[in-house]
């Protein structure tokens, strides 16, 4: 489950990625194995993954518990190939984040 409070030290990566068209399940189904691998590091939090409504893009929203873990995810999945292999699915826009504002009802 993602944890989305302000000043947690929780690293949040957010990867936007563009898919050509009819490309966002075959996207989903391989970030799906990805976060499965990423799961076995410590640190790991979880994975939430999103597809636009105009079939455009994917979200990736996963979440380390400090910047050493989401760098041990990293180093998994890219030593895994899985960095590298999400390239044939569509374009990345990568960012790490933390969150600092929420408001809720």
């Amino acid at each position: 489950m993602p944890i989305i409070r302000a000043h947690t030290g929780i690293i949040t990566q957010i990867n936007v990625f563009t898919v050509p068209e009819g490309g966002q399940d075959a996207l989903i189904a391989y970030l799906g194995e990805a976060a499965r691998v990423a799961s076995e590091v410590p640190g790991w939090l979880s994975a939430s993954l999103h597809k636009s409504l105009d079939g455009t893009r994917v979200v990736n929203y996963a979440q380390s518990a400090d910047g050493a873990a989401a760098r041990r995810v990293f180093d998994r999945l890219a030593g895994a190939g899985m960095i590298d292999g999400n390239k044939a699915y569509g374009e990345a826009t990568p960012g790490l984040y933390e969150v600092v504002f929420t408001l809720e009802r």
